[in-house]
């Protein structure tokens, strides 16, 4: 896009004067809204500007809007970011898997677009949205800690590319040490106005949301190293608003309790729990995603049986963080999100998108 467009909210005009200005990218989508409306919240924050590909008719208190893709080169990132006293960067791309060359030029050349406007703009602090995925292979027993390495899943688009940026942080912080770098390592994130986005991006038309009910799911298998840790996105918010208003810098892994697995699901369903092994369930998914049918690669499938499990103390003790939310309260809300069709008036999240 050449000339972004901006459209401002009502209230934008009557914050007071003093307190953060705030950029976000990709805010339309499931962390960037949620991200937005704690921030528009907060006394700490005077005003938020929400970059996305297409203005949403969404309009919180202080937060003004701009279409910007920041896969386009004419994007001019800097000017949005200037006078910023953060960035927080979300916008990324799960699909076409099919086509992970698309993903790349919008996850790791946009985002490398997003960095070197942060240190042109003179903003002193960007907060960017890495993710669990970025883990390499860990255990299932216990937690690990920000130390663990983050080489990813190297088949699967979406590990690989969170990977792949952790090394052009690496490279950064060293060239840019004025520049407070955050990065947040989330799991899994659910919320009631994503349901809808969430299956159209993973599941597809194979999952109507209707069906997901105790009733018609008698049992739900336990594979071996299904075994993950998920949070609800507004809990996330909490997060990325602390690393802005604090002073720290470095990786913080967000998870709430308990871990999910097999027995868990089973009982969020009221369902038996059942073991199998993994391979007939990942022939299945390969096939229907080779076919077509499921947009979710067998690779990520891959990848979720290989992730660590977190340990969250740091984010804890300190952004003074602590999830509202246990993990299995999020899979509900989730759930029932899928049931009814939930959504928001933004673009990716607009349940009939």
């Amino acid at each position: 896009m050449t000339a972004p467009s901006t459209v401002r909210s009502a209230q934008s005009s009557q914050s007071g004067a003093g307190g953060l200005r705030v950029v976000v990218t990709g805010a339309t989508g499931n962390v960037g809204t949620s991200v937005i409306q704690r921030l528009s919240q907060d006394p700490a924050v005077n005003s938020v500007l929400g970059l996305a590909r297409r203005v949403p008719s969404w309009r919180p208190p202080k937060t003004t809007w701009q279409a910007a893709d920041v896969e386009q080169v004419e994007a001019d990132l800097v000017r949005a970011f200037d006078g910023a006293d953060a960035v927080i960067h979300l916008a990324w791309k799960f699909q076409p898997t099919h086509h992970p060359a698309e993903t790349w030029r919008t996850n790791i050349l946009g985002s490398m677009r997003v960095f070197d406007a942060v240190a042109a703009a003179g903003v002193p602090c960007l907060v960017h949205a890495s993710s669990v995925g970025a883990y390499s292979p860990g255990p299932k027993d216990r937690t690990v800690d920000e130390s663990w390495p983050t080489h990813g899943w190297p088949q699967a688009a979406y590990t690989r590319e969170k990977a792949y940026l952790e090394r052009v942080l690496d490279t950064y912080e060293h060239a840019h040490p004025d520049v407070r770098v955050v990065r947040m390592r989330p799991g899994f994130l659910f919320k009631r106005e994503s349901a809808s986005e969430q299956r159209r991006i993973f599941a597809g038309r194979l999952l109507p949301g209707r069906l997901v009910r105790k009733n018609l799911i008698p049992a739900v298998p336990d594979l071996p190293g299904l075994r993950f840790q998920a949070l609800h996105t507004d809990d996330a918010a909490a997060a990325y608003l602390a690393a802005v208003t604090r002073p720290v810098r470095g990786a913080f892994n967000l998870a709430a309790g308990p871990v999910v697995d097999g027995p868990v699901l089973a009982e969020i369903f009221e369902a038996r729990s059942f073991s199998t092994p993994a391979a007939p369930v990942r022939a299945a998914l390969a096939a229907a995603w080779r076919l077509r049918l499921v947009p979710a690669s067998p690779d990520l499938f891959d990848a979720v049986l290989r992730l660590p499990l977190m340990d969250s103390s740091r984010a804890r003790k300190e952004l003074g963080w602590e999830p509202a939310r246990t993990s299995v309260e999020a899979l509900q809300e989730f759930l029932a999100g899928l049931r009814s069709g939930s959504g928001m008036a933004t673009a990716p999240l607009a349940p009939g998108a």
